[in-house]
């Protein structure tokens, strides 16, 4: 079955499991303006609701794959906070800080894999993007660049929360104070990529396969996969042993598991349920 959707930025295409979701603003090089902020989140929740979907891809059209904030958008914020004391107007400035951070904390908290296929450019906003996902994967000519130090800002929307956790502390800062641009042959050496290719069609090729292998598996243990690797990357090991012994109490015998022990008896390929 395939479906196809469109917002103002992006196009939204599901087909076997998995939605290909394409930033779709490429003559802006895929920089979102406060409705684009508004769609990424609204796009990732709808997802998250859907059961037809298992995994996701996420890519940009045109040249790049997202080069952040739209500069029209920095340009706007004098413009929102402009009224009442200082202490409203900095409230209503933290309040639009926190409500951006959701639109990308929409990625991590969606209980389906994400898988950033990357190529041009990502910049500024769009590094927070891709910490958030859960794998990432390059063509030769992409690079990432943590460009809001160029900008005279601190990057506020997850990268200097998530990369470090990604790629080593130093390096993250370095990337973070010099605003350099990474290839990404430098992004798979450290760890943020998982794989390089020669080009987007490859890129594409190779990552819609990797999405298609794990919408073929069972999407209980897959949610379950995602939620639990979260939680231990946020706390300590016996944490995470405690959390991981009460989430399979809860979801362990399930028709999935029976499915699975079935199918390998009988030498089969597995089919799972939404």
């Amino acid at each position: 079955m395939s479906v196809d959707t469109h917002t103002s930025t992006f196009i939204v295409s599901i087909q076997e499991g998995v939605a290909t979701v394409s930033f779709n603003r490429p003559e802006k090089a895929n920089a979102l303006h406060r409705q684009g902020w508004t769609d990424l989140q609204h796009t990732f929740e709808s997802l998250d609701e859907n059961p037809q979907v298992r995994a996701i891809v996420l890519h940009g059209e045109g040249k790049h794959f997202c080069s952040g904030i739209d500069v029209s958008m920095l340009m706007e914020i004098g413009q929102m906070v402009n009224k009442g004391c200082e202490g409203r107007k900095r409230e209503k400035l933290r309040k639009f800080i926190l409500d951006l951070q959701a639109t990308v904390n929409a990625i991590e908290f969606c209980s389906k894999p994400v898988l950033a296929a990357i190529h041009g450019g990502c910049i500024g906003g769009g590094v927070d993007i891709i910490c958030a996902c859960d794998m990432r994967y390059a063509s030769e000519e992409a690079y990432v660049t943590v460009k809001e130090i160029d900008m005279g800002m601190v990057a506020d929307l997850g990268t200097l929360q998530r990369l470090p956790k990604l790629i080593p502390h130093g390096v993250a800062r370095e990337w973070a104070y010099t605003g350099q641009k990474v290839s990404s042959r430098r992004a798979k050496e450290v760890g943020l990529v998982n794989e390089v290719y020669a080009d987007k069609e490859t890129l594409l090729t190779e990552v819609q396969a990797i999405a298609q292998a794990i919408a073929e598996k069972s999407p209980l243990s897959i949610r379950g996969i995602k939620e639990v690797m979260n939680h231990a990357r946020d706390h300590s090991v016996q944490e995470g042993l405690n959390y991981i012994a009460t989430w399979n109490a809860g979801m362990l015998m399930s028709d999935d598991l029976m499915q699975a022990m079935q199918a390998s008896m009988m030498k089969q390929k597995p089919t799972f349920e939404d």
